[in-house]
């Protein structure tokens, strides 16, 4: 999973088990409120909580967060519309949808690279 996260960061980086809220806003560059407000709003997106109640986001947590991000602040759609696609496709295929863009843009970035070495002679 290609997952461009902030700071070139994909998914493939992230090697913790759990991550915190402000971890998570961090590497989606939102705000924990946004978390916290998508939490209520989107049925699919459940954390698990700790001991003391602090939320412990896993991969999968984030990269459903990226795709609301993505439906929300990307595309423009609204809370309702954004909850209404990811129940009409499956999670799943929404996600796998999402993986495949990001694997091309990662992809095409390194091909531009490699292509930058070639043009330095």
């Amino acid at each position: 999973a290609y997952l461009s996260l902030m700071n070139g960061i994909t998914l493939d980086h992230l090697d913790k088990l759990y991550y915190s809220i402000g971890e998570v806003a961090e590497l989606l560059e939102i705000n924990a409120s946004n978390i916290r407000y998508w939490e209520k709003e989107f049925p699919k997106l459940k954390p698990k909580k700790s001991s003391r109640g602090n939320r412990k986001f896993t991969k999968e947590d984030i990269l459903l967060l990226a795709t609301i991000k993505e439906l929300v602040k990307d595309k423009g759609f609204t809370i309702e519309g954004a909850r209404k696609k990811l129940q009409a496709t499956k999670k799943d295929a929404v996600i796998a949808q999402r993986e495949v863009v990001e694997k091309l843009t990662y992809i095409k970035g390194e091909l531009q690279k490699i292509l930058r070495t070639m043009q330095v002679d």
